[in-house]
């Protein structure tokens, strides 16, 4: 008989040749106790899913409420479910006036497609244009905005009319035209080390998109929900998008992701065709129900407000000459080192030591930091300490 290592390794398909193969029994608040009992400080929080950590209380009672009154009923958009109104009502509440018009998806990825298909729809055009470094998901049409081509030369041919602009770079911005359906943009970049948006740039980058009927969109899969310090980022620089995209902790721990536009653009996907973007669990009502207690959790609680705090002492305390730099945005952290051998070693010391991090897709030299916005100031200076023993 397999072990349950060896059966996940033959039948589970795998993403890569090493996966870490963490056997987790449960998981509670900021930590994970494998089937060992052994104890492990999230830092990573599921790549920015796990905002409220694991297991929060007024999360799991929306679940099993919700799971009490009923699970799938329909395809997307037919029946009138309360848990997706309740969660619409909560984020158009706290979203600018424009964005008053929510499509609930299965994740980012599936967000980032509708977007698309929403953009041509409403702009007549198939153009696109996206950011080096950028990513937006791995569906093949999301892979077609991504700014790596490592992750998507295997795959191609992609989607056609998809340029990839350099990040913060004004004199780039002429190539948005009469062409370009619209623009997709992280931001903080993310994948490449939590690397922020100039000011400047991003108000040229709006007055452009006017200029010539481009939509943007804004891909708030990772720094949304309190992430970077405010309930979305673009919040900082009072800015809005023409379309939203949200994922990752958006479900408080489910599958749920949303592109979110005004309703006078949102109608098109329902005529010509009929049924013009259509999902099967987009949407859960179990999903949406996760989602409504932790937004709302956010928004009750003083959580996102220590988000400053938290991010100062990680870089009052991340101090070495092994570090070359600390790039961050509220809870998003790139640790930066001399190469991806260094960057391994820490991973693999903290990991030993019962600190879980990770690595960036376009960034092989920084150490992702992303715990759950739960975290507290001492396990802060835990986790702190186990890296730069890893370090010395």
């Amino acid at each position: 008989m397999l072990t349950q290592r060896a059966f996940f390794l033959q039948h589970v398909a795998q993403t890569s040749t090493i996966p870490l193969g963490l056997e987790i029994a449960h998981a509670q608040g900021c930590y994970l106790f494998d089937t060992n009992g052994k104890k492990y400080l999230d830092l990573i929080s599921g790549i920015s899913v796990s905002a409220l950590g694991h297991g929060h209380p007024a999360i799991i009672s929306a679940i099993k409420k919700q799971a009490d009154t009923h699970l799938h009923l329909m395809v997307y958009g037919e029946y009138i479910q309360s848990s997706q109104n309740a969660l619409a009502s909560l984020l158009i509440e706290h979203l600018p006036e424009q964005l008053n018009s929510v499509y609930f998806t299965n994740s980012g990825a599936e967000a980032t497609e509708g977007a698309m298909k929403l953009a041509k729809r409403v702009s007549g055009r198939h153009g696109f244009i996206s950011f080096e470094n950028a990513y937006h998901g791995s569906t093949q049409g999301a892979l077609s905005l991504a700014g790596g081509e490592w992750l998507k030369s295997a795959f191609r041919p992609l989607l056609p009319d998809c340029i990839q602009l350099p990040y913060n770079d004004l004199t780039a911005l002429t190539q948005i035209n009469e062409k370009t359906a619209a623009v997709f943009i992280d931001l903080v970049q993310v994948e490449s080390g939590v690397r922020c948006i100039d000011p400047k740039f991003l108000l040229e980058l709006r007055k452009r998109c006017n200029e010539c009927g481009a939509l943007l969109v804004f891909d708030e899969i990772q720094t949304g929900m309190g992430r970077t310090g405010t309930l979305w980022a673009f919040e900082k620089y009072g800015i809005y998008p023409d379309i939203l995209l949200l994922g990752k902790a958006f479900g408080g721990g489910m599958p749920l992701g949303a592109f979110i536009s005004s309703k006078h653009h949102m109608d098109k996907l329902s005529f010509d065709p009929v049924l013009g973007h259509i999902t099967t669990f987009g949407g859960h009502p179990v999903s949406c129900a996760a989602g409504h207690a932790a937004l709302k959790t956010l928004i009750d609680d003083n959580i996102i407000q220590e988000i400053p705090q938290k991010e100062k002492l990680f870089r009052d305390l991340l101090i070495s000459p092994k570090i070359k730099a600390f790039h961050s945005e509220g809870l998003l952290g790139a640790l930066e080192l001399e190469d991806f051998n260094a960057v391994q070693k820490v991973i693999s010391y903290c990991l030993d030591k019962g600190l879980i991090m990770d690595w960036f897709l376009f960034n092989s030299t920084c150490v992702r930091i992303a715990p759950p916005l739960l975290i507290t100031f001492e396990e802060i200076k835990y986790a702190c300490s186990i890296i730069l023993e890893a370090l010395g």
